[in-house]
């Protein structure tokens, strides 16, 4: 189906797109009871996708923005029981005031005109007919039944999201796996966060960020790794802006970032270099004896073999590997070894590589080895994507068993079956494939039917036209999204229309583990329903309604998890409702019934003790290895990519709708380069050039500028075009994929 975009705030914004009849939205009545399979299938008849009555229609209420991990919280103003405006919050210990481009147009997306307002029917995308959710939900069934009964349950997956609710990502996860009988389904936190989860599991037993925001503010020494918290995480870098320590700052990264233009320190390493030069600092810190003994003998195992593997990280080898001068490694760690609070923070420079496990444990190594964790000011702390990234880690049911249990241990199925009554044998004994396992097992035949709810991998999956040929040749895919116009909906069998961030309840866990809660402030177009409602029409029509008889709206899903998460590191069974989560303005894990600390900001391991068995942590390491698709004559360039702008956010999907955020950021492509790269290729600034990889080819702007080191380029991801060129290669243990690495070439148009 064409698809024609018209701009937000355009005489024609809000109508219905051409051969998609306007749906009346169900305004009758709140409705505020149990849903029925009748009422689901008719939902306008029962006013669902209404205001709750207990907001009072000109009230003003407060929830957490629904865009990037930092959790803001923002005070939403209502007239006539719709949300009409947005200021964030004052008193919110994330924020404290403070929004950043994307929390102020929050609202926008919801109004776009090419909502989802009915089921959609069609063939791949083509001949799209609007249906009834009766309709939609024997399609639905009949087609993946039909498909599992032909090559087994385990030939249907899902791919979920970071982008929803706790709540509903539990629902999903047991609906597919306890009563579909899927075994496979992965969500698209493996893009952003699954190094980060391998790395903190390995080495301290557990997927457990230990820090808290105020971490910010109480440095003196802060070492970002592959980070750029100006442009992705403003806020977070809001907050290191008010640090009074007069802190040292450094920043390690290939690119002269906004973040690294403010720092005090910039380390401009060769692409992938990390490793070498976090050995290699490890290496002087322990010749030096700028080591904290006395923690390390209490609470770190395998630090005598690890001190013996960095010797060969040598001042000469690590200037060899990484372009820093010994002189400057040297002064590094000594600022290191200096700092009394010295805090080390990454996100998608080091979790987006294809050895991003083993960087993130550098990382953590230095961490581990100066004693910096568990107090003020410390810390080895991985920044998260998406909103809900550390909801999906721990209670979606794809790495692992709801509550960071483990599929393969059989008490922990057994006690996760107790509490949901039903039959242990139910639950897979062991985790899903990755994201890429399931990409790779369509084109093998192993998965013929795929449900994608509320992500986009027809435009970010790594080496994207492979991607988009993969989906085309599924028997079945269904894509749940708020927008019918997605690059994968596009590509769809059948279409859901789904609520979005404030058109529905639940909660999210930002980066710092605090639960935050998600309001319902205005209706969802036609005919679209929240996941959640989605999710108890599927398990009425696929016969298991029974089974999530208990699962009747969000909150009774939260207190189910909070019973699933007893014992666990991220026990939350001292959080006792919503209103609880409003009053105290959001809630760190643990929050155990008994012992739990009330102070808003809470670290871990403050007593020196870790989630494996014997209490200690672990230093893991290896070899670096040379990047897969090295440079050439024929590609002289390694492409980087990443975040572009604060005021857009990953594929564009819902920041594109407004017209105030496309005035920040350059709506055409362009691609960085060096001035003297610039100069040897004869181009000029602002020149159309062609960047093109083995793989792709697109068309860019030429901004030249000295932010990027020679032979090098970066590219926003936010363009639909960047992932044709993107190799597909991952890290061996996280499977995430490596987006920040490939061989390209530049070229006049």
């Amino acid at each position: 189906m064409s698809i024609e975009a018209t701009p937000v705030g355009s005489e024609t914004a809000g109508k219905p797109k051409s051969g998609l009849p306007p749906l009346p939205m169900p305004m009758e009545r709140v409705f505020d009871g149990p849903l029925t399979q009748e009422m689901l299938l008719s939902p306008g008849k029962f006013g669902l996708g209404m205001v709750p009555d207990r907001l009072a229609p000109d009230a003003t209420t407060s929830m957490v923005c629904g865009f990037c991990s930092t959790g803001c919280s923002l005070n939403v103003h209502l007239k006539d029981g719709q949300a009409i405006n947005l200021s964030p919050e004052v008193d919110y210990p994330v924020n404290t005031g403070m929004a950043c481009p994307k929390g102020w147009e929050a609202l926008t997306p919801l109004y776009s005109e090419d909502r989802g307002t009915s089921p959609l029917l069609g063939n791949k995308g083509n001949n799209f007919k609007p249906v009834d959710w009766a309709t939609a939900m024997d399609t639905f069934c009949e087609r993946l039944k039909s498909i599992q009964a032909e090559h087994g349950k385990e030939s249907v997956a899902f791919l979920g999201t970071g982008q929803m609710p706790t709540e509903e990502l539990a629902f999903l996860g047991a609906l597919a796996k306890f009563g579909m009988g899927m075994k496979h389904g992965d969500g698209n936190t493996r893009q952003c966060m699954a190094t980060a989860v391998v790395a903190y599991k390995q080495s301290f037993g557990f997927d457990a960020p230990p820090y808290t925001y105020d971490d910010f503010e109480q440095s003196d020494v802060l070492v970002f790794v592959g980070a750029n918290p100006c442009i992705a995480h403003p806020i977070m870098w809001q907050r290191v802006m008010k640090n009074p320590h007069l802190p040292k700052i450094i920043v390690i990264d290939p690119r002269h970032t906004e973040t690294a233009a403010s720092a005090t320190h910039h380390l401009p390493i060769a692409p992938k270099s990390d490793m070498s030069l976090l050995y290699g600092l490890a290496r002087i810190l322990i010749k030096n004896d700028w080591i904290d003994r006395g923690f390390i003998d209490q609470s770190v195992n395998d630090f005598d073999a690890f001190a013996q593997f960095v010797q060969a990280f040598t001042l000469d080898r690590v200037e060899r590997d990484s372009g820093i001068s010994p002189d400057r490694q040297q002064e590094i760690a000594q600022l290191i070894h200096e700092g009394q609070r010295v805090s080390f923070w990454w996100t998608m420079g080091v979790n987006q590589s294809y050895q991003g496990t083993r960087t993130a444990q550098a990382i953590i190594n230095l961490a581990l080895i100066t004693g910096n964790i568990g107090r003020p000011g410390t810390g080895a702390n991985s920044i998260t994507g998406q909103c809900n990234a550390m909801g999906s880690r721990l209670f979606s049911n794809t790495t692992s068993l709801l509550g960071g249990h483990d599929f393969g241990n059989e008490q922990h199925r057994q006690k996760v079956a107790d509490i949901l009554q039903i039959d242990s044998e139910n639950i897979p004994t062991e985790a899903s494939d990755s994201y890429d396992q399931i990409m790779e097992g369509i084109d093998e035949g192993r998965i013929r039917g795929l449900w994608v709810i509320a992500t986009n991998p027809a435009h970010s999956w790594i080496h994207q036209e492979r991607g988009r040929e993969l989906l085309k040749k599924l028997d079945f895919l269904v894509v749940q999204d708020m927008y019918w116009t997605t690059e994968t909906a596009q590509l769809a069998d059948l279409y859901l229309p789904a609520a979005a961030w404030g058109e529905k309840e639940g909660t999210f866990i930002n980066s710092e583990r605090r639960f935050g809660l998600l309001k319902k402030v205005s209706r969802a177009p036609g005919r679209a329903l929240s996941d959640f409602s989605i999710f108890q029409l599927v398990a009425h029509c696929w016969g298991v309604a029974e089974q999530f008889a208990a699962w009747t709206d969000a909150e009774s899903v939260l207190k189910i998890l909070a019973k699933i998460s007893e014992g666990q590191p991220c026990d939350i069974t001292g959080i006792k409702d919503y209103q609880m989560l409003d009053e105290r303005g959001g809630i760190q894990w643990p929050y155990p019934a008994t012992g739990a600390n009330d102070d808003q900001q809470r670290r871990l391991f403050e007593d020196g003790k870790f989630y494996h068995s014997d209490q200690k942590a672990k230093l893991i390491f290896s070899e670096p290895e040379d990047m897969p698709e090295p440079t050439s004559e024929a590609y002289p360039f390694v492409l980087m990519t990443g975040r572009g702008s604060a005021a857009q956010w990953h594929t564009q999907t819902r920041t594109s709708k407004s017209t105030v955020l496309s005035r920040l950021y350059d709506v055409d492509p362009f691609v960085e380069i060096h001035p003297d790269d610039a100069q040897l290729l004869g181009l000029t600034h602002e020149q159309l050039v062609t960047v093109e990889s083995a793989r792709g080819k697109m068309t860019a702007k030429a901004r030249i500028t000295p932010t990027v080191g020679r032979n090098c380029v970066f590219m926003p991801m936010h363009y639909e075009d960047v992932n044709q060129l993107t190799l597909g290669h991952f890290d061996p243990y996280s499977r995430q994929p490596s987006y920040k690495d490939c061989a390209v070439k530049i070229a006049t148009v």
